[in-house]
């Protein structure tokens, strides 16, 4: 983990330096702020490659040294010698847990504000053409654009729903945000009422009018990498208010919980891939062993972002693809425990 990490941090300087520079913070805000949180980021990451490798290397040396084949010989069975790595797998895949859930995601707050402010300008984007929220109960807004800079939009509609009909609608052609906690000012509106089959219509050109709206201007920004600074309360507060609403843009983060589940049992699969690979003694010793695993470790990040981008991209439910690589893995673990050295 360390030396991992001191590879990690050097490649990440060497590629923003430049930027720092420019944003002209100091050292120790980067080192405190930045550096300090990114750690535990790329650790969490990388944290069921270091299982893997750890449990290579110890298990390789021991078979090298004959230490493996006297236990077999004296009658303790395979799954009695995997015993212990089924304790410290489960002990290491709780605390990735923990650390997924809450302790990550509270370090990555300083850390992604910090880039967001220095580094990554772009991580702000705007929801801003077709919008629909659903703002109340049965109460339904469109904005046809949003424009953030001056908190104004164009072409707003308000629908009261009421048993699957539709009762009222408030049309305007400009909306503008006015006041806390969240008054809105509509110009050139219009209001209809809709009562069993008739239709009543209230016309006020260039007038003005203030109104309550449970919508804020924040609504309508959202930080690409928000999903990384929630705790996993706050993120599924985040999924269920996001769903209530109708926004459309749960997808990420739906993504984002199921991998912080997903990820932690990688590190118990692993442990077990490891041992199965290594406690068996070959000729090549602990360097084929490494080579095993760095060859598995390799194969399995390329499945995890293969179904990240099948999951963000919306080809596959999240849960399917995000679990997609642990089944595969796990089927693995199982052919190798059948076929390791007994």
């Amino acid at each position: 983990m360390l030396i991992l990490s001191l590879i990690a941090v050097v490649f990440d300087v060497s590629e923003r330096i430049e930027k720092f520079l420019n944003a002209k913070v100091s050292v120790w805000e980067i080192i405190t702020k930045y550096y300090l949180n990114f750690i535990p980021w790329i650790n969490s990451l990388l944290f069921p490659i270091y299982a893997l490798i750890t449990v290579i290397f110890f298990t390789s040396r021991m078979a090298s040294q004959t230490e493996i084949i006297p236990m077999f010989s004296s009658g303790i069975s395979y799954k009695r010698f995997l015993k212990p790595y089924i304790i410290s797998g489960l002990l290491f895949t709780f605390l990735h847990l923990l650390g997924n859930h809450f302790i990550v995601p509270r370090s990555n707050k300083i850390f992604r504000e910090f880039e967001n402010n220095h580094i990554k300008a772009t991580s702000f984007k705007a929801k801003d053409r077709n919008v629909h929220f659903f703002v109340g109960d049965g109460l339904k807004i469109y904005i046809n654009y949003f424009h953030a800079a001056d908190s104004s939009g164009r072409e707003f509609q308000m629908e009261k729903i009421e048993n699957s009909k539709i009762t009222s609608l408030l049309s305007a052609k400009t909306i503008r945000w006015k006041s806390e906690p969240h008054i809105w000012t509509l110009e050139d509106y219009e209001i209809r009422n809709f009562t069993d089959s008739t239709e009543s219509l209230q016309v006020f050109k260039s007038q003005k009018i203030d109104t309550s709206i449970n919508l804020r201007v924040s609504d309508f920004i959202f930080v690409t990498n928000q999903k990384d600074m929630m705790t996993t309360p706050q993120l599924v507060k985040f999924i269920n208010r996001e769903r209530e609403r109708g926004s459309g843009i749960t997808q990420l983060f739906e993504v984002e919980l199921h991998r912080r589940f997903a990820d932690p049992f990688t590190t118990l699969i692993l442990t077990l891939i490891g041992a199965s690979i290594a406690s068996r003694k070959v000729r090549g010793g602990l360097g084929l062993h490494l080579a095993v695993a760095m060859i598995l470790g390799v194969v399995f990040i390329f499945l995890s972002k293969l179904s990240l981008t099948f999951a963000n991209n919306e080809l596959m439910a999240p849960w399917i693809a995000i679990w997609i690589p642990n089944i595969i893995f796990a089927l693995v673990a199982y052919y190798l425990f059948k076929k390791a050295q007994k």
